[in-house]
């Protein structure tokens, strides 16, 4: 005959070792648990060993270690109406789990599309040379916006990398042609620097060399040295008639007093 206690222990034994061994969770250091027990939410459980009631309570996990995503290449217009694509990097981690699963319903994929409408914003405001040239200040402002835009679902926005401006052949070489021209205005004031400096320096030589006339018969003397050096070329050296007497004067005055 069947016993039918016997029949419902078998039964109900069974169910509840299954319960109990369903009802343990582990979770990694890096791991937190989101419990709703009854739909509402009921504490943020982990790391370590978890009992979920099951039934009662159900448990989602959430990853807290930073989150690094690639930003889809953006097709931005400039300040100044250049047409630019530009892609970056961000970096990000969640710091309250319950936001991150009651306030918005897929973190990573808002997040996502909140990054690329910032980078559209914020490098339209700009012109091409400041993308250029200002990067970090431009992966400050993004960053700094975004972090508060997903404050209110837990996540915590560290970083922002812009990582390629990709600009057509023609705009390239306009940028070309720029610095070229700017490396030749830079050659060109500082040669008419040199000059300037040359002359003030000439200037005073001249002024030295004016009060003492035996002075420039020293430095005429000293330049024709210099030209007799040379003998592969001939060269036709001006001679001042004003030295020229001079000399010759000296030259009497030494023959009347001999």
């Amino acid at each position: 005959m069947f016993d039918f206690n016997l029949g419902i222990g078998t039964i109900i034994v069974p169910v509840i070792l299954i319960l109990l061994v369903a009802s343990f969770r582990i979770l990694r250091e890096y791991e937190r648990g989101v419990v709703f027990q009854l739909g509402r939410f009921w504490k943020v459980k982990g790391p370590g060993l978890v009992i979920v009631i099951p039934g009662l309570q159900q448990m989602v996990r959430v990853d807290l270690r930073v989150v690094t995503m690639d930003v889809q290449p953006q097709d931005v217009i400039s300040r100044d109406n250049v047409s630019v694509k530009v892609n970056a990097v961000i970096f990000f981690r969640v710091v309250e789990p319950d936001k991150a699963i009651i306030q918005v319903e897929n973190f990573l994929m808002a997040t996502s599309q909140l990054a690329q409408t910032t980078l559209r914003v914020v490098l339209g405001k700009h012109e091409l040379d400041e993308m250029l040239a200002e990067r970090e200040r431009l992966n400050m402002d993004v960053q700094q916006i975004l972090d508060a835009q997903t404050g209110a679902w837990g996540v915590k926005v560290t970083n922002v990398e812009i990582k390629h401006i990709d600009l057509n052949e023609s705009m390239i070489r306009a940028i070309a042609r720029q610095a070229e021209a700017e490396r030749e205005r830079r050659a060109k004031v500082i040669h008419a620097e040199g000059e300037k400096q040359a002359a003030v320096a000439l200037l005073e030589a001249a002024q030295m060399l004016a009060r003492q006339s035996e002075a420039m018969q020293l430095r005429y003397l000293q330049t024709l040295t210099q030209v007799a050096g040379d003998r592969a070329s001939t060269i036709v050296f001006p001679l001042p008639m004003d030295l020229l007497g001079r000399v010759l004067g000296h030259g009497d005055a030494g023959k009347e007093r001999t």
